[in-house]
């Protein structure tokens, strides 16, 4: 009894030490300053990456300016609404896309303090058979139209019938 509980606790513990268990969902890969700012944080720009929740192995890269300064650090300033998205697979587990899917599936969602939101959405594009992303951004007074697409093709894999 003893020893299953022992054990017990060493399998407990493995998976609760750091870099165990199950991916992060959303992480901060990086930043570069941009501009020197003497009070308050820089102007930067960040690399953020996010797992797409239906696909774990489809990771998602978001590079996007953010305001420094004492606005910036009280997070009143708004930031450009300009960004970059980037989409990589990074494991070999089969992916089945709905294919009866005909609207958009959002897969990131980010608000700044008060002004702007970036979300980011997957198609299905049956004809080529791939997932596109898209990422947008909206100030919440009028439409912003930045934009950014990236692609992942599916022939192949299982299921995609290609």
């Amino acid at each position: 009894m003893k020893k299953k509980m022992i054990v017990a606790v060493i399998l407990c513990l493995a998976f609760a030490l750091p870099g165990r268990g199950a991916p992060k969902e959303r992480w901060e890969v990086g930043e570069v300053d941009t501009a020197f700012k003497l009070v308050g944080p820089n102007h930067k720009v960040v690399v953020e990456a996010f797992r797409d929740p239906d696909f774990p192995s489809i990771v998602c890269y978001v590079s996007y300016a953010k305001a420094g300064g004492v606005s910036g650090a009280l997070g009143l300033a708004e930031d450009p609404a300009r960004f970059s998205l980037s989409i990589v697979r990074t494991g070999r587990e089969p992916i089945v896309p709905d294919k009866r899917q005909k609207k958009e599936t959002q897969v990131f969602k980010s608000r700044s303090a008060i002004f702007r939101k970036m979300k980011v959405v997957r198609f299905y594009d049956g004809e080529t058979d791939c997932f596109v992303y898209l990422a947008t951004s909206t100030l919440l007074l009028d439409g912003s139209p930045f934009n950014a697409i990236a692609v992942i093709p599916l022939a192949g894999e299982p299921g995609s019938g290609k």
